[in-house]
């Protein structure tokens, strides 16, 4: 027998390393790639949202070219006399600063929506621009319960 050195890890001094212990490794290295990977799509999607332009119904009917058929938030407020059911929607226009929109909302509005009620709707205008498709309405809140009841919210009173 020759005195020539091992070139495996273990004639070196360091312990091989198990073919279990490689494939743990492995797996753990997938779940940490599939995790990140649910991260950054959840990371993209709140940032998708975030993103979404924020127009009042002038500005909207002002920039109706532009905007083309793009989701985008309409802000405005429910037209007393202009809500209807149409089937599995609901039809109504918002209006801001004069100006109205007709709206068809997919689904059912939310318990607060009447009209006269400022909305924010999430959508887009069809093809021809004539009406803004909505799948989210969200209701404001108005400022009145501070106004009658001052002593019964916490924090300073207006």
């Amino acid at each position: 027998m020759t005195d020539t050195p091992d070139a495996r890890p273990e004639a070196a001094g360091t312990p091989a390393v198990p073919r279990q212990f490689q494939r743990s490794r492995l797996r753990l290295g997938l779940v940490v790639a599939v995790i990140a990977g649910v991260l950054a799509f959840l990371l993209l999607q709140g940032l998708g949202n975030a993103t979404l332009y924020f127009r009042n119904a002038d500005e909207a009917v002002a920039d109706r070219a532009s905007l083309g058929t793009r989701p985008f938030r309409l802000q405005g407020t429910v037209v007393d006399g202009t809500v209807r059911e149409a089937g599995e929607a609901v039809a109504f226009d918002v209006e801001h600063a004069g100006v109205s929109v007709a709206v068809r909302h997919s689904g059912d509005p939310p318990e607060l929506f009447k009209p006269g009620i400022p909305v924010v709707l999430e959508g887009r205008f069809t093809e021809d621009g004539s009406l803004f498709r909505s799948d989210r309405i969200m209701v404001r809140h108005s400022s009145e319960y501070r106004e009658e009841h001052p002593e019964r919210v916490e924090g300073d009173a207006p």
